[in-house]
């Protein structure tokens, strides 16, 4: 399994956790608690925490292809919902756990 994370700085880091979770809930297997979610597609998982400021994602899949378009997808609809002040965005690999 490949892993990544990315941790965004936003400033209604909970509202877009939420939207994510929400948009994807119509086609895909999703949690949704108050402050953390998990989304399963079909090439892998992204789970979702916010905190104060902060959006972390952390994506699993099974390759580094599965991963990068794992990532591409959760970016792009991050983007498009944050598209009046869009985030940086930047995935780094990370240890499993």
């Amino acid at each position: 399994m490949q892993h990544s994370e990315a941790r965004i700085a936003l400033d209604s880091p909970g509202r877009y956790l939420g939207q994510l979770c929400k948009h994807f809930a119509h086609k895909l297997p999703v949690t949704l608690e108050e402050t953390r979610g998990s989304i399963a597609f079909p090439m892998g998982i992204c789970r979702l925490e916010a905190a104060e400021g902060l959006l972390v994602l952390q994506a699993e899949a099974d390759g580094t292809e599965a991963l990068e378009r794992l990532q591409e997808v959760v970016a792009r609809h991050l983007l498009r919902f944050a598209f009046r002040a869009p985030p940086e965005i930047k995935w780094l690999p990370r240890e499993a756990g």
